[in-house]
């Protein structure tokens, strides 16, 4: 909507918040991101996503590079903002929402079960396309304190909006819209096509 709009996509975002908690948590992570305003596609490879799941908002920022000739997408660095109500535990949710983050890069760039005639090709870890540690990014969270309001979930809804923060950031990149999960390089490829 903030491209057909013409607006930044923080800043439309921004701007038709009516909701306290996500405009806090947005504003958060655009400061942490250092987020420079502009509008998609920039080629910055810079994307935004929000959600609210279980009672705990989320705000996802991500930056990755593109390889237009081979579609493969390198994820540089992903910034997560969270308002989960109360805090008892901040290590235990950071470690949370580490996993969930990696989680959600999986299945956003790489996990797919795939068949043949009805068989399940991927049966085990030698074909699977879980993550590695060795393809993660920077990964850098921010907890809102927010101590009136009851605790709520903190680490399943960190991984709602990774595939969409990723699309957006891909868009920004090279322009093309990416609309099946995993985002693999020949669907990347499929939409530079088309785009």
């Amino acid at each position: 909507m903030a491209t057909k709009a013409g607006d930044d996509p923080v800043e439309f975002r921004l701007g038709h918040l009516a909701d306290v908690r996500m405009h806090s948590v947005l504003e958060s992570a655009a400061k942490q991101f250092g987020w420079k305003t502009g509008r998609a596609p920039s080629g910055r490879g810079m994307g935004v996503a929000c959600a609210i799941y279980l009672e705990t908002y989320v705000e996802a920022m991500a930056e990755v590079a593109v390889d237009k000739g081979t579609g493969r997408v390198e994820v540089k660095r992903v910034i997560c903002a969270q308002d989960q109500g109360c805090i008892d535990n901040p290590d235990g949710s950071r470690q949370q929402m580490d996993g969930s983050i990696s989680m959600g890069l999986g299945y956003a760039l790489a996990e797919e079960v795939r068949f043949r005639n009805g068989e399940i090709l991927d049966r085990n870890f030698e074909t699977d396309r879980t993550p590695r540690f060795s393809w993660l990014p920077k990964i850098e969270t921010i907890l809102i304190e927010n101590p009136g309001t009851p605790a709520s979930g903190c680490g399943e809804p960190r991984i709602v909006n990774m595939g969409a923060v990723i699309a957006n950031a891909i868009y920004d990149s090279v322009g093309a819209r990416v609309f099946q999960l995993p985002m693999t390089p020949v669907r990347i490829q499929k939409a530079l096509r088309r785009g």
